[in-house]
């Protein structure tokens, strides 16, 4: 960032002293810019991507963009209160880094609903401004067409990337993995010794799924949420994923990968993009385009025959 604007703004703002090496801001707003890039600050309605890890005083992580496997994005909105995150985020350009500790206090006192079960003084926040596309308000097209030249860049990226990091997984994770036509690669750990499943039959399955990175997104075993914060009470009681098999209940990877699996048998299923949620991602932003899976499946039973699938949890894997 322009040196002179960041102190202009610092001024501004009313930044005061170090603190611990920290800037001091409006509303017990403190910050730490660790990378400094010349360039102009963002300003609202900015488009920006950025990684982001926002952690308690205690160190438990709520959000890590770089498990997640991409940046975020999003529009600079005004500030809801002066000394908010984005009050912090306006004072950054492309390619700075910093730390951010907004005050939970002082925010609770602007108005803002207190993040419940957090305790302690701030959320801090670790950013990394890895693009910036700056508002135009008189060349609008060419702003929203600068925007998607941005997405369909980060999608052919991710596109590319897809199949080396599903093979990166399998050698990091020293996985012997069987691959379909279809693309799904299949690693047996333990061979089951009962009857295979048919497209119709009712199954019941334990599953983890988890991104190439190592990030749980879903689990039908409480241990396994808690162990990797992601536990929900309001889930339970945790229980097996019953459900009518090849019926298009589930990702396609999900329906073809238990489909090649035995009663009592546990395996892991790499899954491409193209047999989860393809090149548009999972809605909510979950999961990202051209985003490949992994499951791990125990295969718990099997009932012949065409049945109704008992419900769902919302969590569930499904299509």
């Amino acid at each position: 960032m322009k040196k002179g604007l960041l102190i202009l703004s610092i001024a501004a703002l009313g930044f005061a002293a170090c603190n611990g090496g920290f800037k001091k801001g409006a509303s017990g707003l403190l910050y730490k810019v660790h990378e400094d890039v010349e360039g102009d600050s963002i300003k609202e309605g900015d488009f920006i991507s950025l990684n982001i890890i926002a952690k308690t005083d205690g160190d438990s992580v709520l959000y890590n963009s770089y498990e997640m496997d991409r940046a975020s994005q999003t529009f600079v909105p005004k500030p809801m209160y002066d000394g908010d995150l984005f009050t912090a985020i306006m004072q950054l350009t492309k390619g700075d880094s910093a730390t951010i500790k907004v005050d939970i206090d002082s925010a609770e006192k602007k108005g803002q609903p207190r993040p419940q079960g957090i305790k302690g003084k701030y959320i801090i926040y670790t950013v990394k401004i890895e693009d910036v596309i700056k508002k135009d308000t008189t060349k609008e097209q060419e702003f929203q067409s600068k925007i998607e030249a941005f997405f369909k860049a980060e999608g052919d990226r991710a596109k590319k990337a897809e199949a080396p990091k599903l093979e990166k997984y399998i050698k990091d994770n020293s996985l012997k993995a069987q691959k379909y036509p279809s693309g799904l690669q299949v690693a047996t750990l333990t061979e089951g010794t009962g009857v295979q499943p048919k497209p119709g039959d009712s199954v019941m399955v334990n599953y983890t799924g988890k991104l190439v990175s190592g990030k749980v997104f879903d689990t039908s075993l409480p241990e396994v949420a808690k162990k990797n914060n992601i536990y929900n009470p309001a889930r339970e009681p945790y229980t097996t994923l019953n459900l009518v098999i090849g019926q298009g209940n589930v990702i396609p990877g999900f329906d073809e990968g238990v489909l090649k699996m035995k009663k009592g048998g546990k395996s892991v299923l790499l899954i491409p993009s193209a047999l989860a949620y393809g090149e548009q991602g999972m809605q909510g932003g979950m999961i990202g385009p051209f985003t490949p899976l992994v499951f791990e499946i125990e295969l718990v039973n099997v009932v012949p025959g065409k049945g109704v699938a008992t419900p769902i949890s919302p969590e569930a894997p499904k299509k």
